[in-house]
């Protein structure tokens, strides 16, 4: 069978359940006596064998196999909870998640094999193995035998107590049938564990499972070799479950044997089964054998959905953008003064685009929770790293965004997060000396604010010594010492954002080499978003992002420069204003205005973009000015005219011209032509 064709299927899924395993490793530590966590984490463990089995991945089998001993162990209290044993864990999480990197980017799971994790996990269960040794025994003493292979004098496979005769005997009087089944799979059978739930499935449609061996939950932990055995009540015939069991693929072989009277009188008492027996109810068997069912009945109440390639959501998108554009042209056409019925009908049709593109939207949107949930771990390991006490504190992680966005924003917030660890909070002893309390916390969180998505990143740590950043300006020849003194606070921390630039004292892992800040800058302009940084020294900073909620279709104001047409996003657009010319003033060589006792610098858009047009010789004349939003600040973009407020699709320029300055993109108007987009971060 060609398994590549569910290779996909097997990277997504697998990076699903690696994420599973990640929070909750976090949560054990924090929690080493919470057993439902430990479940969930074994059966992770369990579920990624079983894929990674499937698929070939010997490597990926035999680590997680390890790692389910070792967690059987601490399921049974034979192995306790530790740093240690977290730290060994967490190293074969990193270790999978590298399995399927290299999965993705070859097919293949590659020649690393992790000898040191492996015999890392071996010493750790090697510690619990004499108590495991008596756990086992005691557990055998009232079940079904040593292995399912085993015939008993009574010519039976399962080993029956009195409290099993009784049943027999009961069931035998009001003519239900007693079966013995034994099935055995074929050899070459990959998943174990999931044809004998297909098997128990038939089962309880058709009987009432008594007994089994080896247990259910064995069958389900894979701990048996390609058979079992069990016993069941039913009003079916042999000849019904031989035909029934041996329909279902990967079984080879069903044999049924009837219980009879004379069986159950070469029963012997077992004072020790019947007291366990008892002591059970009516025994861990049939509540495993519950599970089974309870498995197969959850899947009515989970949520139905569907795992779609954002290639095929892409195609959408341009779809709904073609249609936006064909009602913005017929809306166009009916302002010529067109009859009631066509303008009800293009009043209809942006009714239906406009729905349309909300739920494509919505299915283009995910919770930044896919982002956030990868901190904790990190944070975890750069506190052990640092010597730091560090608590990172999230919120709003089901604030959604665009997918596009949210596959880029982890990169730029990795370093916001590493600077606020390293840079940012101090070392215990320092805190105290400070008043502080020597754990020092970061705030990861996630809000929206209008058509916008705003991550905050705060620390309450040392804040940014502007003094020391001055110096640095000074330093490298940035800025005269005359001009730097003049420098305002906020301009000073303008200047982290400048390549290579850095204020470590000593090159890190973590900071120190100047790559950073210029990074993150970079990145969030060219998602169309803004970032500013603010600090109070001694008190801590705050890092704060705002994105786009997408970047596929948005509200634009359109205007003119010269003869052209351009569209400026409208996020970024804070009023409009009418200036004269005689209003302008200079301040540095820079045109500004003061506009209710704000400085705002001025940008003469046909100057910047290189627009041919008349002098103006008025010195009274009025001038049309966009006041926009850029973090903190405001800016003013000179234009000769109004068109009016329209929803843009935004397409790209291509890859010829992806380096053109100011342009962000293009869009397609009603009639036709083709308007250039502003990027407002590059032009002021």
């Amino acid at each position: 069978m060609d398994m590549n064709q569910y290779l996909d299927i097997f990277v997504e899924e697998s990076k699903e359940h690696l994420q599973s395993l990640n929070t909750s490793l976090l949560e054990l530590e924090k929690e080493p006596g919470n057993t439902s966590v430990i479940n969930e984490i074994f059966r992770v463990a369990h579920t990624l064998k079983g894929m990674a089995s499937t698929m070939g991945f010997t490597h990926m089998t035999a680590l997680t196999h390890d790692m389910e001993d070792v967690l059987d162990g601490v399921r049974s209290h034979r192995i306790k909870v530790s740093s240690e044993v977290v730290d060994v864990l967490f190293q074969c999480l990193d270790a999978l998640e590298s399995y399927v990197s290299e999965i993705v980017s070859s097919g293949q799971e590659g020649q690393e094999e992790y000898g040191d994790i492996i015999a890392a996990l071996a010493k750790i269960n090697g510690s619990g193995a004499e108590k495991s040794s008596q756990k086992t025994k005691s557990a055998q003493d009232w079940t079904i035998g040593e292995n399912s292979e085993e015939v008993y004098s009574n010519g039976l496979r399962l080993k029956l107590n009195i409290y099993d005769k009784n049943i027999i005997e009961k069931a035998l009087e009001t003519s239900m049938n007693i079966l013995q089944i034994h099935v055995e799979l074929d050899k070459k059978c990959l998943l174990k564990a999931a044809r004998a739930f297909i098997i128990f499935q038939a089962l309880d449609r058709n009987a009432e499972i008594m007994k089994s061996e080896p247990s259910v939950e064995d069958i389900e932990d894979e701990k048996f070799d390609y058979s079992f055995t069990v016993m069941v009540i039913t009003k079916r015939d042999a000849a019904f479950f031989q035909k029934e069991l041996n329909s279902i693929a990967e079984v080879r072989n069903v044999e049924t044997t009837s219980i009879t009277h004379e069986h159950i009188e070469m029963i012997q008492a077992d004072e020790e089964g019947i007291a366990s027996t008892i002591q059970h109810g009516k025994s861990d068997l049939k509540e495993a054998a519950n599970k089974f069912q309870k498995l197969g009945d959850g899947k009515k109440h989970t949520n139905k959905t569907v795992r779609v390639d954002i290639d095929r959501l892409d195609v959408l998108m341009n779809l709904v953008s073609e249609l936006i554009i064909t009602k913005t042209r017929l809306a166009d056409c009916g302002s010529g003064g067109k009859s009631n019925d066509y303008n009800q009908a293009v009043e209809n049709l942006e009714r239906i685009t406009t729905n349309l593109h909300d739920a494509v939207m919505k299915v283009r949107m995910v919770p930044v929770e896919t982002v956030f949930s990868r901190f904790p771990r990190m944070v975890r390991d750069i506190s052990k790293e640092l010597k730091k006490d560090i608590v990172l504190h999230m919120s709003g992680e089901e604030t959604e965004l665009d997918r596009t966005v949210i596959d880029e924003i982890g990169e730029p917030l990795i370093h916001i997060i590493r600077n606020s660890a390293d840079h940012g909070l101090e070392k215990p002893e320092k805190r105290k000396e400070r008043r502080k309390e020597e754990t020092g916390n970061i705030w990861l969180r996630a809000y929206q604010e209008g058509n916008n998505v705003v991550i905050e990143v705060e620390d309450d740590g040392q804040g940014i010594d502007i003094e020391k950043v001055r110096k640095k300006i000074v330093g490298k020849g940035l800025e005269s010492e005359e001009a730097a003194a003049d420098l305002t606070e906020r301009e000073i921390i303008q200047y982290l954002f400048q390549p290579s630039f850095s204020t470590a004292e000593k090159v890190t892992d973590l900071s120190g080499r100047g790559v950073g800040l210029d990074v993150v800058k970079t990145k969030i302009e060219a998602l169309g978003g803004t970032i500013e940084l603010n600090s109070t020294f001694g008190m801590g900073s705050k890092t704060i992002i705002r994105l786009p909620l997408t970047l596929a279709i948005i509200q634009a104001l359109l205007v003119m420069v010269g003869t052209e047409k351009y569209a400026i996003p409208l996020s970024y657009i804070r009023e409009i204003t009418d200036i004269k010319t005689s209003d302008i003033q200079f301040v540095r060589k820079q045109e500004v205005i003061v506009l209710r006792d704000m400085l705002i610098p001025l940008v003469r858009l046909d100057q910047v973009l290189e627009v041919s047009k008349d002098e103006l010789s008025d010195t009274n004349k009025l001038l049309t000015c966009v006041i926009v939003r850029k973090g903190d600040k405001l800016y003013g973009l000179t234009i000769d005219a109004l068109i009016g407020q329209q929803e843009i699709v935004i397409k790209s320029l291509g890859k010829l011209l992806a380096d053109i300055r100011y342009i962000a993109g293009a869009t397609i108007l009603g009639d036709g032509n083709v308007a250039l987009i502003i990027d407002v971060n590059s032009i002021v």
